[in-house]
C-alpha cells in the first residue's frame, strides 16, 4: 500500500470514528434543550432571505438549517452523521420546514462551485479534523459575492475550557487533526479564509444558559447526551480512578462558571463571524 493509500484508509477511519461519536448520546437534544437559538442568530447574522440558497454545513439536527428554511430560503443541511440528520427530518416535520438533507463530509462537500448564496455552520464544522480543508470547502461551494458565516465556541469560553478540561482523558488526536476550538480564535478563522473573503464582521457573544441547578447536573447531562464527552468516558470504561478524575474535573469546571445569585446561570462564549466571498 502507498503513502496515498495510506492516508486515504487513514482518513477513512478517522471519519468513521467521527460519525460514530456523534451518534452517541443524544445531540439533538443538546441542540434543543440548550442552544436552541444559536441557529437562528447566525441565520440572521447571515440575512438569509426568501429564495437564497443556503447550505448548512456539518448541520447536525438542523439549528441553523431549520431558521434558514422558515426565513423562506431553500435550504440544504449535510452532515458526516445519518442519526442526526434522522432527527433533523423529523424537527423540520414539525416545524414545517422544507430542508433537504444529505450525508456529506465538510472536507469534501459534493457540491458544485459556487452553488449556494449562504454558506453557513453553526457549532459544527469547527469539529472537522483538518481545517484548511474544510475552510477551502466552505470557500469554494459559495458564490462570488455570496456569505460565510460561522458561529463556533471560543478556546476562552466554557464549551472551550471543557474540551481543555476532557483533553488529558482522550485519546491523542491523529496527526494533523486541530482542535476544534480553534475555530472559535478570530485570527484563525481570518488565517483559513484569508484573501477569498473581504467584508469581515467577527465579535464574540454568550449564550445564558440557565438549565443546570448545580454544577453536578451539568456534568451528567453531558455524560449522557454531549458525544464527544460520552466517547472520552466509553474510552475509560475499567479505570474508575480516571473516571472519578474527569468527573471531579467538569464539577469543578461547571462551578466556576456558574453565576447568579442562586448559582444556576453560565455564559458561554462563542465567535459568530460573517464575510462575503471575494467576486
Amino acid at each position: 500500500m502507498n503513502v496515498k493509500s495510506d492516508a486515504l484508509e487513514a482518513d477513512r477511519a478517522l471519519k468513521a470514528r467521527h460519525r460514530k461519536m456523534w451518534a452517541l448520546g443524544d445531540y439533538p437534544a443538546v441542540a434543543a434543550e440548550i442552544i436552541p437559538d444559536l441557529g437562528a442568530i447566525l441565520v440572521e447574522a447571515c440575512g438569509v432571505g426568501r429564495g437564497d440558497r443556503v447550505l448548512d454545513v456539518a448541520a447536525g439536527s438542523g439549528n441553523a438549517a431549520i431558521p434558514a428554511a422558515l426565513a423562506g430560503a431553500s435550504v440544504v443541511a449535510c452532515d458526516l452523521t445519518p442519526e442526526l440528520l434522522e432527527a433533523g427530518r423529523a424537527l423540520a416535520a414539525q416545524r414545517g420546514a422544507k430542508v433537504e438533507w444529505r450525508q456529506a463530509d465538510a472536507e469534501a462537500l459534493p457540491y458544485a462551485d459556487g452553488e449556494f448564496d449562504t454558506v453557513l455552520s453553526c457549532v459544527g464544522v469547527m469539529f472537522a479534523p483538518h481545517h484548511r480543508a474544510a475552510a477551502d470547502e466552505l470557500i469554494r461551494v459559495c458564490r462570488p459575492g455570496g456569505t460565510i458565516g460561522l458561529l463556533n465556541w471560543t478556546p476562552e469560553g466554557f464549551i472551550g475550557q471543557m474540551f481543555a478540561t476532557m483533553k488529558p482523558y482522550a485519546p491523542p488526536p491523529p496527526p494533523g487533526a486541530q482542535p476544534p476550538p480553534l475555530w472559535g480564535s478570530e485570527d484563525h478563522v481570518r488565517a483559513l479564509l484569508g484573501d477569498a473573503v473581504t467584508d469581515v464582521v467577527a465579535r464574540r457573544q454568550t449564550v445564558t444558559i440557565d438549565r443546570f441547578a448545580h454544577p453536578d447536573a451539568f456534568r451528567d447531562y453531558f455524560k449522557a447526551n454531549y458525544g464527544p464527552t460520552v466517547a472520552v468516558y466509553r474510552g475509560m470504561t475499567g479505570d474508575p480512578d480516571r473516571v472519578a478524575a474527569l468527573d471531579h474535573a467538569l464539577t469543578e469546571l461547571a462551578r466556576r462558571h456558574l453565576q447568579g445569585e442562586k448559582k444556576t446561570v453560565m455564559e458561554w462564549e462563542y465567535l459568530l463571524l460573517t464575510a462575503r466571498k471575494r467576486g
